[in-house]
């Protein structure tokens, strides 16, 4: 195993260069530059007497943001920043250090994804089980009906819905995860328990999708084990109904919950960006989005290469973990 875990930090090296190259490669393919798109906008926006002011500075903004050197060297400086210093760069929408822009966000992200995980993880577990072992009983039929309409409807459309009905029937604003008073106010026990208070309706829209897939996934594979020999075996020697379904083949079915976490890692910083825009919460997603349609390389960059990342490590841990659930696994 330890081998094994060497060879693979060993072979993600490379691969996270390679990704990183490309990503900002990538992000370099529209016409034009964040400078280009910053006067298109401002000719929309002030007319184009504002916009012709701008070209004439163009050659001492490129060289202030480094946009007059070619991308290798771009990439090259930035790349070093990250290495040596810690330093992603700058924003030029935001105008602040792309670092201070990631972090304020992601701590936010992490909660509302984790506690998304949890909950999804502990309503589709039990969920499939009771599925599996009812086979065609009436909570079978009730709950493979909440799976296909929690398959069926997208999320942002659940979350459109429940602001509607917050708003037409309650008047009450749902969306955000801070009461009014605590949007700008320094982290305190308040302040905890506030955004606690908003989390649970972004936790049910956006779990309910992966809650309804996971229980069909769960009811579907512990069908298949619990016609195994092993499990007749366990029944022959005595075990309890009990213990045998959870110790032997719920433990197996579990794989492809442990084989998420390579992608549930990169969604710590995708934040389910439609449904974060939708309910306005401030995490990651919606800040990618507009730094790619901006074309803020630097911002929309440290974004790609932090998915990447978390990708690699993600499909790192789940190997191990699926390793150590199921010993029929073998390297």
């Amino acid at each position: 195993m330890a081998r094994y875990i060497l060879r693979r930090i060993f072979l993600a090296l490379p691969t996270l260069i390679v990704v990183s190259v490309i990503s900002f490669a990538v992000i370099q393919l529209p016409p034009g530059d964040f400078l280009t798109s910053y006067i298109a906008q401002v000719r929309q926006t002030e007319g184009d007497q504002a916009a012709n002011q701008l070209y004439g500075i163009i050659p001492q903004l490129k060289a202030q943001y480094g946009l007059d050197q070619p991308i290798y060297v771009q990439y090259y400086l930035w790349i070093r920043n990250i290495l040596l210093k810690g330093d992603f760069g700058y924003s030029f929408e935001q105008k602040q250090p792309v670092s201070s822009l990631i972090w304020e966000r992601l701590g936010l992200t992490i909660v509302l994804t984790s506690t998304t995980l949890i909950f999804t993880w502990l309503l589709a577990i039990p969920i499939g089980v009771l599925s599996a072992t009812k086979q065609y009983s009436a909570g079978d039929y009730f709950f493979t009906f909440l799976s296909f309409v929690g398959l069926g409807i997208p999320n942002f459309l659940i979350a459109l819905i429940l602001m509607w009905i917050a708003f037409a029937y309650f008047d009450a604003s749902i969306t955000g995860l801070f009461s009014e008073q605590y949007l700008s106010a320094p982290w305190s026990v308040g302040k905890v328990l506030d955004m606690f208070r908003h989390i649970w309706l972004p936790v049910a829209v956006l779990g309910l999708g992966g809650t309804a897939s996971l229980i069909r996934t769960m009811r579907a594979n512990l069908l298949d084990e619990l016609n195994r020999p092993y499990v007749e075996a366990g029944r022959a020697k005595g075990l309890s109904e009990g213990r045998l379904i959870w110790k032997y083949p719920v433990r197996i079915a579990l794989n492809p919950f442990v084989s998420s976490i390579g992608w549930a890692l990169p969604q710590l910083v995708s934040g389910a960006t439609i449904i974060s825009i939708v309910l306005n919460l401030p995490t990651t997603g919606p800040l990618m989005l507009r730094a790619l349609l901006a074309q803020d390389m630097y911002l929309a960059g440290s974004f790609v290469l932090l998915l990447s990342v978390l990708t690699v490590i993600g499909t790192l841990i789940s190997d191990i973990l699926l390793a150590l659930l199921d010993p029929r696994i073998s390297y």
